[in-house]
């Protein structure tokens, strides 16, 4: 028998980010589950990273590397970590749950995945990188298959829609940041360890910011912790992995275009878990947004 040829570094970044961008879509739809119990925005991100802080710790400790092999961080790294754990994570994730108050799990996935598009136009702005035209199609392409699968939800009945959507696009924002950022430091510093040392600080973000409101972590129904750990191991720990691997391999700007595949599985997980019927709209819409995924896969970097 013929042994398979390997996988290219493009492909196995291809396969993190898909794998990555199903698991992180799974998080609205727990956040909603856990929205039945009453609990709050920040108890709830607060025992995300509560839950997901040991787990960072052990990983960045014992997956870093050697002391001797690893490169120096310069104080200017340890500032900009800082602040992509603080702002690109911490906030952006804040938000996100803020606005999943007044959106359904799918709206907020479609709002959010407008960050593709922030990432490369911050990349032009600040950076002076080119935009390439395969991005632009694949992008195109991607939020064309969202205005189509999500073109029949009606909008019109929800007086918070505003609210919720202006809270979701700041959380895009937001975390644009982080790809951008994590795309110029993982290679350097390497993906675990960057991926640690950023949630790490956001976990500790998170901390502070319970420890100082009056929002319950204790007394709380036993399902929103089961939610809370699952949220923790599968919509955050794994995934950030995974992403910041397939961000090392594809760039952000690529694997931020490769992540609308996040609303399709929220379609899915929707109706499976919320009971939402998916729509030949909405079947239609996916179709697009897996073109656009494929031929950025199959692009030359």
């Amino acid at each position: 028998m013929r042994n398979s040829p390997p996988l290219s570094a493009r492909t196995i970044g291809l396969l993190c980010l898909l794998l990555g961008a199903v698991l992180f879509s799974c998080k609205g739809v727990i956040i909603k589950l856990a929205y039945q119990y009453e609990v709050s925005s920040i108890s709830l991100l607060g025992l995300r990273m509560i839950f997901s802080l040991p787990i960072f710790l052990l990983i960045g400790y014992f997956k870093s590397g050697k002391r001797g092999e690893r490169a120096e961080m310069t104080v200017r790294d340890w500032v900009t970590i800082v602040i992509l754990g603080v702002v690109g994570y911490y906030l952006a994730s804040y938000t996100d749950f803020l606005g999943l108050q007044y959106l359904s799990a799918g709206m907020e996935r479609v709002i959010l995945f407008t960050y593709p598009t922030l990432v490369l136009i911050l990349q032009r702005v600040v950076f002076g990188t080119q935009i390439r035209p395969v991005q632009w199609a694949a992008t195109g392409l991607c939020y064309l298959g969202i205005m189509v699968a999500f073109s029949g939800s009606d909008l019109g009945n929800n007086a918070n829609f505003l609210r919720g959507a202006a809270l979701v696009f700041l959380s895009g924002f937001l975390y644009s940041t982080y790809v951008i950022g994590s795309g110029r430091l993982a290679p350097r510093l390497g993906n675990v360890r960057f991926t640690s040392l950023a949630l790490t600080t956001s976990a500790i973000a998170v901390i502070c910011h319970v420890s100082i409101s009056s929002e319950p972590l204790l007394g709380l129904p036993n399902m929103v912790y089961v939610y809370g750990a699952v949220m923790a191991i599968f919509c955050t720990v794994i995934p950030s992995y995974l992403v910041t691997e397939g961000i090392k391999r594809l760039g952000a700007g690529d694997a931020a275009i490769v992540g609308a595949v996040g609303p399709v599985a929220t379609i899915v997980l929707e109706y499976y878990f919320l009971g939402e019927v998916m729509t030949y709209l909405q079947a239609a819409g996916a179709g697009c947004i897996i073109a656009g995924v494929v031929i950025i896969g199959r692009s030359k970097a």
